[in-house]
C-alpha cells in the first residue's frame, strides 16, 4: 500500500509550482551502517524537522531518515496557510473540556508564533505574508461562522479576530461570493517548500543528521530501539514517528489506521501583474471558506493566484481535475476566466476521523504525530516541541494531546478506500442541499 501511495503521491507533484520555484540543492546521503543518536526522528517535514530542532536546542544529538528527502510529502506541497486552532474545535472541547480546549487553543496559537519565530531566527526566505480570512458563501454558514468567532473569542481566549460583514468582507477579497468573513491578523501564508528546506538547512547548521533515501523497514523496539533501513541503522534511546498520510509500516496497524490520506489539488495561474492581483485580494491574505470542501486560495509573491480544493481521496490526476479546480476559481474571480493555469499538483492530507492532532506513544520512548488534518503547517512545529518535552520528562502539554480519543477508519487498507468514498459522498450530498 505505501509504495503505491507513493508513487501516486510522486505522480501529484510532477508540475508543482514550489518545486519550480525552488532549486534544490543535493539530497542529503542515504543511512549506511550504524548511527548512534539520542533521538531517531523518521520523516524529513515539518514535525520531524522541528523535533530535531528542538532536540539540539536541548543539547540531544539527532538523526532523521526520510524515505524520499526533505519537503517532499505535504510540507513540500501544501496550500501554505498557517493559521491557530484547528479543523474541528468543538469536537476538541467535547473531549478535552473547557480549561483543556483553553490550553490546546493557546498551543495552537503558540504554533504559529512558532514560524514567524523560526523564519526570523533561522533567516528563511519563504515569502510569509501576514492575515487570514475564513469566509462563508452560503447563508446556512453565516451563523456557523460567526459561532466559531464567539467560541474563539469567548471560551478559548483568543482575541485576535475581528468580524467583516458582506460589504466589509470585500474590502479583504473581491468577490461575489462570499457572505461574511472572519479576519485573523496574526495568521498568514507562506511558501510551504521554502520553509521546510529552510527548517532542513537550520537543523543541520544547529548538528541534526539527515538521512535521505532511506525508508524504515523496522523498528526494533525496547530499552534502546534501533530504526533499521536496508542501509543502515539508527541505535537510539527514543524513536519519534513523524510519517502523517504515509506511515509505511512504521507504526503498528492500530495506530496506522486512525488517519486516511485525503487527496487535495492546487492550480496556478500565470503571473497576473501586481495591479492585477492585488484587486482579487487586496488585503494579499489567505482566504479560505468554511464549507465541508472547501476551497482556499492565496497570492504568491509574484502575483500569480494559487487556488485549491476538492479533498478526494478517489484516484484522479491533477491533470484531469485542473479544468473542474479552474471552473471553481473563476466562480469566485469570474475575471480570471481568460487566465491561464500554468502549474497543476496535489498531495495527500492526514486526516482523522474526528479531524483532530492524534498525538501518542506506543512506549514510553516511541513516540508519534499525526492527523494534522490540514492544519500542518502551524501544528507541526508545536508537535515537535510538545514530544521533545515528553522527551526530556515535561509530559503536560504532550498528554493533554494523547487525551484525545481517535477512532480507527472502519475497514482493513483493502476497504479503508471504499469507506472513505461513502462518507465522502454524504458530505458531498449534505453540502448540495
Amino acid at each position: 500500500m505505501t509504495s503505491s501511495l507513493d508513487a501516486r503521491a510522486d505522480a501529484l507533484a510532477r508540475n508543482s509550482w514550489y518545486e519550480a520555484s525552488v532549486p534544490r540543492g543535493a539530497d542529503d546521503p542515504m543511512l549506511e551502517g550504524t548511527v548512534d543518536a539520542d533521538v531517531c526522528v523518521i520523516g524529513a517535514g515539518y514535525a520531524g524537522l522541528s523535533v530535531a530542532l528542538e532536540c539540539r536546542e536541548r543539547g540531544l544529538t539527532v538523526a532523521v531518515v526520510d524515505a524520499h528527502h526533505a519537503g517532499w510529502g505535504a510540507s513540500g506541497r501544501n496550500g501554505g496557510q498557517m493559521l491557530t486552532g484547528f479543523a474541528k474545535d468543538e469536537v476538541m472541547e467535547q473531549q478535552l473540556g473547557a480549561d483543556g480546549m483553553r490550553a490546546a487553543w493557546a498551543m495552537s496559537v503558540e504554533g504559529v508564533a512558532l514560524v514567524r519565530e523560526r523564519i526570523e531566527r533561522y533567516g528563511i526566505e519563504c515569502e510569509f505574508t501576514p492575515g487570514y480570512v475564513t469566509v462563508a458563501t452560503k447563508s446556512k454558514r453565516v451563523p456557523d461562522l460567526r459561532h466559531w468567532m464567539e467560541a474563539a473569542t469567548t471560551r478559548w481566549g483568543y482575541s485576535g479576530l475581528q468580524w467583516l460583514d458582506s460589504n466589509e468582507v470585500q474590502r479583504y477579497v473581491s468577490s461575489p461570493r462570499y457572505l461574511a468573513g472572519v479576519y485573523d491578523s496574526f495568521s498568514g501564508h507562506l511558501h510551504p517548500l521554502k520553509y521546510c528546506l529552510g527548517l532542513a538547512a537550520a537543523a543541520r547548521r544547529e548538528g541534526a543528521l539527515l538521512f535521505a533515501h532511506s525508508p524504515v523497514l523496522e523498528v526494533v523496539r525496547g530499552a534502546k530501539p534501533v530504526v533499521r533501513t536496508a542501509t543502515g541503522e539508527v541505535r537510539c534511546r527514543f524513536v519519534v514517528a513523524c510519517c502523517n498520510a504515509a506511515p509505511g509500516g512504521v507504526l503498528p496497524s492500530s495506530i496506522a489506521a486512525r488517519i486516511a490520506p485525503i487527496a487535495s489539488y492546487i492550480v496556478a495561474t500565470e503571473p497576473l501583474g501586481k495591479a492585477r492581483a492585488d484587486a482579487l485580494i487586496p488585503s494579499r491574505a489567505a482566504i479560505c471558506d468554511n464549507n465541508f470542501f472547501l476551497d482556499y486560495f492565496r497570492l504568491s509573491a509574484d502575483h500569480r493566484l494559487l487556488f485549491g480544493g476538492r479533498a478526494s481521496s478517489v484516484a484522479a490526476s491533477p491533470t484531469q481535475l485542473a479544468e473542474a479546480i479552474r471552473k471553481r476559481m473563476v466562480s469566485v474571480f469570474p475575471s480570471l476566466e481568460d487566465t491561464k493555469v500554468q502549474h497543476t499538483w496535489g498531495g495527500f492530507v492526514d486526516v482523522t476521523r474526528n479531524r483532530a492532532p492524534d498525538f501518542g506513544a506506543i512506549d514510553a520512548n516511541y513516540f508519534y504525530v499525526q492527523g494534522f488534518s490540514g492544519h500542518g503547517v502551524a501544528l507541526t512545529g508545536i508537535a515537535g516541541r510538545v514530544v521533545t518535552q515528553a522527551i526530556v520528562g515535561q509530559r503536560a502539554a504532550f498528554d493533554l494531546f494523547a487525551q484525545i480519543k481517535h477512532a480507527r477508519f472502519p475497514g482493513g487498507p483493502a476497504w479503508r478506500q471504499p469507506a472513505l468514498e461513502l462518507g465522502m459522498l454524504y458530505y458531498r450530498v449534505r453540502e448540495w442541499l
